[in-house]
């Protein structure tokens, strides 16, 4: 509005210099009556130029196409020398080659696809780029991804469907570790606020790069939640997601850095796998304890995590055994070769798991994909459980260190939580 006011002054001002024989035959009244008729006319015009994108249109070409298990592309680069697409699909190693038509409109299409949520981008003569006629979009670490939805199976516990919905809160709590308030991102199922019961917790870890938006953006995690407890296939629960990253109170934009922290990997981070994100856990517990309708005990709790995630939670409930009767590690970034063994929390792990063995642990499960080039770290893992005969479930899928596998764990996982 700051600049409405003097543009209206000057086509005011404009007339009385350029019309002074008109303006002088007026009346005082009909004076006044023809400004105010000039400025209400200015306003709405710049109005009407302020608001941005009044003239949006529905352009010719719309991408992506997507038609039972087939997807189309399509993108309108007339000077464009060479378009590929890239994606985290299987077939074709997630790369795609688009041809160009007489219009300069590029195109190909991707057959066969498993049901699932798919990140693509272009690559416009060297260049990435989103896809500029699809809105939706994620963020995984730093980059940008456009998406899509293959219905029919697995894809259809990722989307919005005809079901109670619960909600998502970005709260604070205060840490007296690292003397600061830190954000955590809550869901809460359906009926939560409207009822009086108490719910199981289960706690959920990012990996590294991401911080307490990825289980919610990347993840989807809100949405499959709804669609398990709509079907009956998993226990309302609360989810709890903390950010993982000591030396980072919230995701990027959201601290008093805003823009100028920009995302990274964890490791990058000042406190990254020094111990103090583990022992100090019991915090963001009690804090879920004191602020929602929580069931506060061991058998009504449970943690896991993907990646560095995995990783904290095998050191989390190692060192808390009295606190978490679930363990969920998805592709653990564990690697013991590499590990500062002079942190406190990741001392006598052997001693720790026996201890967790002998207070009792209702599940104790694993899952990583056969092409994770972290899986001879987790093989060594399982075999150290083996030999002190901790009881464990492990599952191995195919394909590597990708969200396609962890929110398939979390499909898994989630049913298995609280039914005892």
């Amino acid at each position: 509005m700051c600049f409405i006011y003097p543009a209206a002054a000057t086509v005011a001002k404009t007339l009385l210099l350029w019309h002074p024989n008109v303006i002088y035959s007026l009346s005082k009244t009909m004076l006044m009556k023809k400004v105010i008729f000039v400025l209400i006319l200015v306003i709405a015009g710049n109005l009407a130029i302020g608001q941005q994108n009044t003239g949006f249109k529905q352009g010719q070409v719309i991408s992506p196409l997507v038609s039972g298990n087939a997807v189309t592309f399509k993108l309108y680069a007339p000077h464009a020398q060479k378009v590929l697409i890239i994606g985290d699909w299987e077939a074709g190693g997630g790369k795609g080659t688009l041809t160009r038509d007489t219009s300069g409109v590029w195109s190909c299409t991707i057959s066969d696809l498993p049901s699932d949520i798919y990140y693509y981008r272009f690559i416009v003569d060297e260049v990435p780029m989103l896809d500029p006629t699809n809105v939706f979009e994620r963020r995984d670490v730093g980059t940008l991804f456009s998406v899509f939805i293959i219905g029919g199976g697995k894809g259809d516990f990722y989307s919005v469907n005809d079901v109670p919905h619960g909600n998502v809160i970005r709260t604070w709590y205060h840490s007296q570790t690292y003397k600061t308030d830190r954000r955590v991102t809550i869901y809460t199922p359906p009926g939560y606020e409207t009822g009086k019961a108490k719910y199981p917790v289960l706690y959920l870890l990012h990996g590294s790069g991401g911080d307490e938006e990825a289980w919610v953006g990347t993840g989807s995690v809100d949405r499959i939640m709804d669609n398990l407890i709509a079907q009956g296939k998993a226990v309302p629960m609360i989810v709890v997601m903390p950010n993982g990253n000591p030396s980072k109170q919230a995701a990027p934009g959201e601290t008093k850095d805003n823009f100028n922290y920009r995302p990274a990997m964890s490791n990058a981070f000042p406190g990254y796998k020094d111990g103090s994100y583990e022992t100090s856990f019991k915090e963001i517990v009690d804090f879920t304890d004191s602020h929602y309708a929580t069931k506060a005990e061991k058998p009504q709790r449970a943690i896991a995590g993907l990646s560095m995630g995995g990783f904290h939670t095998l050191f989390i409930i190692a060192d808390h055994p009295e606190t978490f009767a679930y363990a969920g590690l998805f592709s653990p970034g564990i690697n013991f070769s590499t590990l500062n063994m002079n942190y406190p929390a990741y001392q006598h792990l052997d001693d720790k798991l026996l201890q967790l063995k002998k207070d009792g642990i209702k599940l104790y499960w694993i899952g990583i994909g056969s092409a994770d080039g972290l899986l001879p770290s987790v093989n060594a893992y399982r075999a150290k459980l083996d030999g002190l005969h901790f009881p464990y479930q492990y599952v191995e899928s195919t394909r590597g260190h990708l969200w396609t596998n962890w929110r398939s764990y979390l499909l898994q996982f989630a049913p298995l939580l609280f039914r005892n």
